[in-house]
């Protein structure tokens, strides 16, 4: 399975979160915090416990599922 970092915006899916605002629901997020010491091709790697925010609304991503493991060679 791929690895994934916080180089680049990600697609949302099944955002079902309209805020009272009306500018959502979600569309993109953004990964601000990540792993601290594992990279790849030297950007930080996205983990569950990581920081990510949502566009439009600016409300934090709740990921749903993620793997658990990566091997390095």
């Amino acid at each position: 399975m791929p690895i994934a970092t916080i180089s680049a915006p990600y697609t949302v899916a099944g955002c079902a979160f309209t805020p009272p605002t009306g500018n959502g629901p979600c569309v993109t997020a953004q990964w601000v915090v990540g792993a601290a010491r594992v990279t790849s091709e030297g950007q930080p790697l996205a983990i569950l416990t990581g920081t990510a925010t949502c566009t439009p609304t600016g409300t934090p991503l709740v990921p749903v599922g993620a793997q658990t493991r990566a091997l390095a060679t």
